[in-house]
């Protein structure tokens, strides 16, 4: 069975405003809804709520940072939405950026390849439900247990961007998460991490068929992202250091208007899916064929269409 995600909630649309359109998703071909956490909604109450108003979607966020909440805290709220959703809750965690651990939440950015492992494994045994007295390299647990455990322990992916985290995923965790990518560039990372291992990806879709529209939008997200030092040093991995080179110069100089105007268009045409509806989902297809396990969109305003209307004109069940 062929995946396809959807980012919730939808950019400038109230949470409580969703529970229709969620309800919507199954027939229309969407498979899973997976959240985020940034500076909006938190990752774990949309998905308690997607899992009461469409209990045929697989749910996960994308991802749940390892530094803002304790550990005992992350196996709660994990065995809560994998209570609400039993079989049906993947586990996303991941460094997140020091933007938001360290600028946002006043909270050490430190050690992150260690934290992510040590939390894998601390949520690995709380969920399955053990009690854990463990010193992990990077924080200390004395005697935490699940007062009730999910029947089924979710799965757990790692948010992940290079190789060490990649090769992470693929001895420790159930499978990995990025976004951020090229169709051409699923190889690399699947190089990685290999195979079998369920790779997921959020990718940014404005169904426009207006492209300069679509490439101006482009140019603040990424120059938003690409300047955040782990998005950067993803890119250069990848091969676009070069064509970047120059936005990140003017970003580090204060110029902001330059660094949107340096971003050549080929790199916005790589990383943002834009178009006609359909153009958008042969594109997101041409990701699967590349090796991506469960594409995941994140709907981006433009076209004139609004947001739920593009939610169904992005649908598999149009092709």
């Amino acid at each position: 069975m062929s995946r396809w995600g959807l980012t919730i909630p939808l950019t400038g649309v109230p949470l409580a405003e969703h529970a229709g359109l969620v309800a919507e998703l199954p027939a229309l071909g969407y498979t899973d809804a997976w959240s985020a956490e940034t500076n909006g909604t938190d990752a774990f109450t949309p998905l308690a709520l997607a899992s009461q108003w469409a209990p045929e979607l697989r749910l996960g966020p994308a991802i749940v940072p390892v530094y803002t909440r304790g550990p005992a805290l992350l196996a709660q709220q994990a065995a809560t939405i994998a209570d609400l959703a039993p079989g049906r809750f993947v586990m996303g965690i991941g460094t997140s950026s020091d933007t938001i651990v360290e600028r946002w939440n006043g909270i050490p950015f430190e050690d992150p390849y260690k934290r992510v492992r040590d939390t894998l494994r601390f949520l690995r045994r709380a969920l399955a439900g053990e009690k854990v007295k463990e010193d992990y390299a990077t924080f200390s647990v004395k005697g935490f247990k699940l007062e009730q455990a999910p029947a089924t322990p979710p799965p757990i992916v790692l948010a992940a961007l290079r190789p060490g985290m990649l090769r992470l995923a693929a001895r420790e965790a159930d499978g990995a998460i990025t976004n951020w990518l090229a169709p051409k560039d699923v190889q690399k990372v699947r190089g990685e991490l290999g195979d079998e291992p369920e790779l997921i990806a959020r990718l940014f879709v404005c169904p426009t068929e207006d492209a300069a529209e679509a490439r101006a939008i482009g140019r603040w997200m990424i120059a938003a992202y690409m300047t955040v030092p782990v998005y950067r040093a993803f890119h250069e991995w990848l091969g676009r250091g070069e064509a970047l080179a120059a936005m990140n110069e003017a970003w580090a100089a204060g110029d902001r208007k330059k660094a949107l105007e340096v971003i050549p268009d080929e790199v916005v045409d790589d990383l943002i899916v834009h178009g006609s509806p359909a153009a958008c989902r042969a594109r997101i297809r041409e990701y699967v064929a590349n090796g991506l396990t469960t594409p995941v969109l994140a709907v981006v305003p433009g076209g004139g269409l609004a947001p739920a209307d593009a939610v169904r004109a992005l649908a598999p069940s149009n092709d």
